[in-house]
């Protein structure tokens, strides 16, 4: 009789601490619910192996065993709901400024790099280094188609020298040429004797050998026989591409030849001609410089105002 009455009282008082114990869970479960359903539209269910969110695929694990659940367990129960509305609700609320934050500070990097890249996009070969002559030859000069034969014959004798000079130091001694050889008026130039030949070679500011002022010479008369068999120089030398400028569209110095097919057909009749110094690469250049074909870089301010040119109706001289 002792014993029954001794576990009588023992199970009294079981179920008083278990339902002592089950009050703060509840209480825990409810006051979160209802937070939860303030904070962001989701549910919140018990089960016996876990405690889901369920509009969201994240659960988060718990024992099996309700009884184990004491006043303790209620403090990491309660972290783990902090941690999923942490990783929940303000997920969208960081993601959006971050997006709307970026963008306008690449847009905004975008306009500085606009605005302080003042220079114009030249052809990689005009650095800041470069002479203005040079710069001012490529900027209004280079890759204009040109039709007049006084300047076609210009070119091609400039071209020439380009064995023995860069373009700077031609372009710098330009005029110098220009008076000595009277505008390279191919008439006037082809009537230049022994003694008008000396002394343009004995010139030290032009700087010209001898034999480059006799082969200038001759290239004159050639071109007046050309002249009388096609009505001009630059009748021949534009029929050869056709009337039409070759449009190129070199991405990269590396890409721009130093010679073209073209070049190399034209070289060989000029040749047959009797032209002296008018191999291939010098023809290149002076089909470069006249016009005859766009060697300008596709990215070079030059190209879509040559290629503009290049597309005019041919103009007969």
């Amino acid at each position: 009789m002792y014993k029954a009455n001794v576990r009588k009282q023992i199970l009294e008082k079981n179920n008083i601490l278990i339902k002592e114990k089950e009050k703060p869970i509840s209480n825990t479960q409810g006051l979160f619910s209802k937070h939860l359903k303030r904070v962001y539209p989701i549910g919140l269910h018990r089960s016996t192996s876990s405690l889901s969110l369920s509009s969201v695929s994240l659960s988060l694990s718990q024992n099996s065993n309700d009884s184990s659940l004491t006043d303790s367990s209620a403090v990491p129960l309660e972290q783990k709901i902090s941690l999923a509305l942490r990783l929940i609700s303000p997920l969208e609320r960081r993601e959006v400024p971050v997006a709307r934050n970026f963008q306008p500070q690449q847009q905004q990097q975008q306009q500085n790099q606009d605005s302080n890249d003042g220079e114009v996009k030249r052809c990689n070969w005009i650095t800041k280094n470069s002479d203005k002559v040079y710069v001012a030859f490529h900027d209004e000069c280079w890759g204009v188609p040109v039709y007049d034969d006084n300047q076609l014959f210009e070119l091609l004798a400039l071209s020439g020298m380009l064995m023995d000079y860069n373009w700077t130091e031609i372009l710098k001694r330009k005029e110098l040429f220009r008076e000595a050889f009277e505008g390279f008026d191919p008439n006037i130039v082809a009537k230049m004797g022994e003694k008008e030949i000396m002394e343009i070679a004995s010139n030290k500011a032009i700087m010209l050998a001898e034999s480059r002022v006799r082969c200038i010479v001759d290239n004159s008369k050639c071109i007046l026989k050309i002249a009388r068999e096609f009505g001009s120089f630059s009748n021949y030398m534009w029929g050869n591409v056709n009337f039409k400028p070759t449009i190129n569209r070199y991405k990269y110095p590396r890409n721009v030849p130093l010679r073209s097919p073209k070049a190399e057909a034209i070289s060989k009749d000029l040749l047959k001609r009797g032209f002296r110094f008018a191999g291939p690469v010098i023809v290149y250049s002076f089909m470069q410089a006249a016009g005859l074909t766009i060697g300008h870089l596709v990215d070079c301010f030059r190209y879509s105002e040559c290629v503009s040119l290049a597309e005019r109706p041919w103009r007969h001289i």
